[in-house]
């Protein structure tokens, strides 16, 4: 069974960093493009940050630019986000997801177009 397990959520401070990890198993997501997701409670899910299946490019909301980092190692199957300078704003779940289609140039910012997805991991970040 394909799965996407992510880990490294929890409570921090505001101005605090954490790592988020997402492991796969069951199948390979190294030819896929990669991306980040967060829901807080009673908004829509919406677009965190994405990479290339290869790394070499990568795509952030503009809530997030310049404090998160997003990065890939294929040898592991893994996918992190670096969180840094956080943001009681930032407070929600936070999913990966892999892009439906293997080897194809994308950073789609669309959830419909990303068909894996991990079960989540609560980030919470106080003031």
């Amino acid at each position: 069974q394909v799965q996407l397990v992510e880990s490294g959520g929890g409570l921090v401070q505001a101005g605090g960093s954490l790592r988020l990890s997402c492991a796969a198993s069951g199948r390979t997501f190294s030819s896929n493009t990669m991306a980040w997701f967060r829901q807080s409670p009673g908004k829509e899910r919406e677009f965190v940050s994405a990479i290339t299946w290869d790394g070499g490019s990568t795509r952030y909301a503009s809530s997030v630019k310049g404090r998160f980092t997003i990065s890939r190692d294929n040898a592991k199957n893994t996918v992190s986000l670096q969180m840094n300078s956080l943001k009681p704003e930032d407070t929600a779940v936070y999913y990966c997801a892999a892009y439906s289609i293997s080897y194809y140039y994308t950073l789609s910012q669309n959830q419909h177009d990303y068909h894996t997805w991990g079960q989540g991991t609560q980030v919470t970040v106080s003031s």
